[in-house]
């Protein structure tokens, strides 16, 4: 059996990990902070699947092309919407406690699907009860956990992954050779001055394949939460908030999402994240209203514990009064380019979970569908590490890629200002292009200002002169290894988005002629 080195401790990796020493792997499991840390445990939604007697998969299927915005791959998501139930009874058997009523499981209702069947753990923490179900299984399980382990870069010999370079707890960079790599490291949140990301949502995984020479696309394609709370750290605001029936307004008590799709607030999060962004800007800056006071206090107590918590901690009574809410940077749709049993173009070397790029989310990801891509995929992956015959790497240095081998897509581009004025709210709060060497609260205000809800040619090629004019500090530490990798795929990042002059989902382009119609309302067959 291979030996396989597993990056990342959410549900993706975990899951991997969990199934190749089922099948006998030697599985070592690498994580940047404590393994119960990461994106997974912050999942307030739940998760999506056609569990029900009056769903099935094929509207599963319809909903999530819908939502992607013509670009989502149907083969991807009907594998995806098939194999999803079966994924879902499995977290049953890890011991995951989803919510129950008289009729069984518990289900709620979120935007853009046609039917309720999101299932949820302890109303609002379905994240942090799979984390934790996922991590108590693998520490029963034949897994080397290494915690506060953080990847570098991809060993790679004559074309062919062998391992990896990681900074380890104690801060020294050690080589770790297996015959499979499996990347499982999460998004990028962290490119953005306001995101619902962890800290350690840095982009690791992707920037160290991309150096690698794999594959990466539909890196602008960055989903946008439409509801954080707008206090400092822009803590999430479910989605499922909105499926209880909460509203949105404006700072006048006007609601306005009728006006921009026939969903309301349950639009796809594309659609209502750019009229929240809109109606502040309408407003100089100052944050929407999320209005959950007609579900009362009880019911958001017990149905959201979690957020309760949160927004009362914040200082609000939402119970009582609407709570101030703003867009951030939330989910990633592109990055490593996969198969159908997460493959990469590079032998040896498989992505898993929210830094891949399975193709099943397009231009926007539906509603919880991506604790199940994870799911389904990470048990895809593991088959197949087992089946999959190893690639032997030659005799040969490695030929990994640096910084210094991107593409300069900047050298023709004028550095201009921005088009558009943007909200006081987001206005840059850091010094920009101070010398060389990167700064990472500079490059997070440019790409929010630059690459974020809504972009145009003269905002991207200001942004791509501004990147082409910093360069990351030697890798010494935690922190000038995140820093080279956001600035890898800040730059990666704003070439995609000036590549696609169009808007499609969650990718606004300002200059684009074409007006943009929103996806249709989801038809019931008769």
């Amino acid at each position: 059996m291979p030996s396989v080195l597993v990056v990342g401790g959410g549900i993706a990796g975990l899951w991997t990990a969990v199934r190749a020493a089922e099948a006998g792997c030697a599985v070592e499991l690498v994580t940047k902070t404590e393994l119960a840390e990461g994106s997974t445990r912050y999942a307030q939604g739940g998760i999506a699947a056609a569990l029900f007697p009056d769903d099935s998969a094929e509207r599963h299927y319809a909903d999530t092309i819908a939502a992607g915005a013509g670009l989502a791959d149907p083969e991807v998501v009907r594998v995806l919407c098939e194999e999803g139930p079966a994924r879902v009874r499995d977290l049953i058997r890890f011991g995951v406690g989803f919510d129950r009523d008289e009729s069984g499981l518990e289900r709620g209702l979120e935007a853009a699907h046609s039917r309720a069947r999101i299932v949820h753990a302890g109303g609002d923490a379905t994240g942090a009860a799979i984390e934790a179900a996922l991590v108590a299984t693998v520490r029963r399980r034949a897994v080397a956990v290494h915690e506060r382990t953080m990847l570098l870069d991809l060993l790679v010999e004559g074309g062919v992954v062998v391992g990896a370079v990681l900074l380890d707890a104690d801060g020294a960079i050690v080589e770790r050779r297996a015959d499979r790599v499996v990347l499982a490291t999460g998004g990028a949140g962290q490119l953005y001055l306001h995101t619902t990301n962890p800290a350690v949502a840095t982009g690791d995984g992707v920037a160290a394949a991309a150096r690698a020479g794999a594959e990466v696309a539909d890196l602008e394609f960055v989903q946008f939460h439409p509801t954080a709370l707008a206090v400092p750290g822009t803590p999430l605001i479910s989605e499922a908030v909105r499926g209880e029936g909460a509203v949105l307004r404006d700072a006048s008590g006007r609601r306005f999402l009728a006006e921009a799709h026939p969903l309301a607030e349950l639009a796809p999060r594309d659609v209502v994240a750019r009229a929240v962004w809109r109606t502040m800007a309408e407003q100089g800056g100052a944050p929407a209203l999320l209005d959950a006071t007609a579900l009362g206090e009880d019911a958001l107590a017990r149905r959201f514990p979690g957020l309760d918590r949160i927004v009362r901690d914040a200082g609000f009574d939402w119970s009582r009064e609407p709570i101030p809410v703003t867009p951030a940077a939330h989910y990633a749709m592109g990055g490593i380019v996969v198969d159908l049993d997460a493959r990469t173009t590079l032998p040896n070397l498989f992505a898993v979970g929210e830094c891949a790029r399975t193709g099943v989310h397009g231009a926007n990801r539906l509603a919880s569908n991506s604790l199940l891509e994870a799911a389904v995929f990470a048990e895809r992956a593991a088959r197949a590490l087992v089946a999959t015959p190893s690639s032997p790497a030659p005799d040969s240095v490695s030929d990994s890629v640096s910084d210094s081998d991107l593409p300069d897509f900047h050298e023709s581009r004028a550095s201009r200002s921005p088009s558009t004025e943007l909200p006081d709210f987001h206005k840059s709060r850091a010094r920009r292009g101070a010398g060389r060497a990167v700064d990472r609260e500079a490059l997070r205000t440019l790409m929010w200002d630059a690459a974020g809800l809504e972009r145009s040619a003269a905002g991207l090629e200001a942004a791509a002169s501004v990147l082409a004019s910093w360069r990351a500090s030697e890798v010494r530490d935690r922190a000038s290894a995140e820093d080279r990798n956001l600035l890898e795929l800040a730059r990666r990042t704003v070439a995609a988005a000036l590549d696609r002059r169009e808007s499609v989902g969650a990718h606004c382009r300002t200059d684009d002629p074409a007006a943009q119609i929103p996806p249709a309302p989801y038809e019931e067959a008769a």
